[in-house]
């Protein structure tokens, strides 16, 4: 079971980690949220569009020559300015909502990055760290 961690940022707007079940970071927010409930949706958001990506193949994957157009939702692969691979998370509408956060080396690693958001952003823990701060 994966985890969810909300945060404040010093601007006082919200966003969110994924910690999978070993506490590696393996996602964050794409934005911030301005209120905790948006955050709190953008979290859900994750855990239905991931699943669905995996479960239907919806991976665009942008690091080939010619790269298969997916619609959205949608799982995106991509090189980094350092040549690593790092995936990005669109919602129905097209709004990126999760990124990982640090680049991998291997597609392969990427791909069982997306595999791992979709694995532990449902039914997840979720930890509240705005709460008495």
């Amino acid at each position: 079971m994966g985890t969810f961690i909300i945060k404040k940022t010093p601007t006082g707007a919200f966003n969110f980690s994924l910690l999978a079940a070993n506490k590696e970071k393996i996602a964050v927010a794409s934005q911030v949220y301005s209120t905790k409930a948006a955050c709190k949706k953008g979290m859900a958001s994750v855990g239905v569009n991931a699943a669905k990506c995996i479960e239907a193949g919806k991976i665009e994957d942008n690091t080939l020559q010619k790269p298969v157009p997916q619609t959205n939702p949608k799982f995106e692969i991509y090189f980094d300015k350092a040549g690593l691979y790092r995936y990005r998370l669109f919602a129905a509408n097209g709004e990126s909502i999760a990124i990982c956060e640090a680049g991998y080396k291997t597609k392969s690693g990427c791909l069982n990055g997306m595999k791992s958001v979709a694995v532990n952003a449902v039914n997840p823990e979720i930890i509240d760290e705005t709460v008495g701060g």
